[in-house]
């Protein structure tokens, strides 16, 4: 079972401050589609959430990484943690 991540009240709302930020470029994104966009301009819209979900990403990652160095004290602790952190790794890079 996977452990649950309790993200302190401002780093949650930081979080989804992001997200409401990037669901705000895809629904451009989507508009632009529908009024018949420039295709280049549609692109640079794209790669710019492309590089919000990077760093959303990036900040999920660190965050994790610092539970995961900071309730590591027991080694059973340290197995079961290193073991989701790999796994969630491999699900990002993939």
């Amino acid at each position: 079972m996977k452990a649950k991540h309790v993200r302190p009240g401002l780093e949650k709302r930081a979080l989804v401050v992001r997200l409401r930020r990037i669901k705000g470029q895809i629904e451009g994104i989507e508009k632009m589609v529908e009024s018949n966009a420039d295709s280049s301009d549609v692109l640079m819209q794209v790669v710019s959430v492309r590089g919000a979900l990077k760093s959303f990403s990036e900040e999920v990652i660190g965050s994790h990484l610092h539970e995961f160095i900071e309730h590591s004290a027991r080694k059973s602790e340290g197995h079961q943690h290193l073991r989701s952190l790999l796994m969630m790794l491999e699900r990002y890079i993939a």
